[in-house]
């Protein structure tokens, strides 16, 4: 359910990121593709341009993600849209709403969940209250309601 649900948050926050991604990285891309076709080096401007670029669309695209998910998290929905759609709310380990600090600390977790080979995620199949490492590091748990 859990994945289910990041899965349809994925597809929502994609929608928003993909034309961003064309307005913002796009358009440095195509003078690089010219320069190939003419048998040319791309200029070191060029090549400048397109990694501020991809900074900036990576910067942007970080911090959607984690408004996203800690401002819906802490708030009376208790979780992403993904989550609400499946009927699974975030909660603390008392079962209360958690507050924005712990959310933003729970989305940053999951980084650190991605980063050992997802056995962070993975540990939600074989732990006793179904929690992810970043669950752990929040203290938060994931509740059918």
């Amino acid at each position: 359910m859990r994945f289910l649900a990041h899965f349809i948050d994925q597809l929502i926050l994609g929608v928003v990121a993909a034309p961003l991604y064309f307005i913002l990285i796009l358009p440095h891309i195509l003078p690089i593709i010219q320069d190939a076709e003419r048998n040319n080096e791309p200029s070191p401007e060029t090549i400048g341009a397109i990694i501020g670029a991809a900074m900036t669309y990576a910067c942007l695209a970080l911090i959607g993600a984690w408004l996203y998910e800690a401002l819906l998290t802490c708030s009376s929905w208790q979780g992403t849209i993904g989550k609400k759609v499946l009927r699974l709310k975030v909660t603390d380990e008392a079962g209360n709403r958690i507050g924005f600090g712990r959310s933003t600390g729970r989305f940053f977790a999951k980084i650190i969940s991605v980063m050992i080979m997802y056995i962070g995620y993975i540990m939600v199949g074989f732990t006793d209250r179904k929690r992810g490492l970043h669950d752990m590091i929040a203290g938060t748990l994931v509740m059918k309601y």
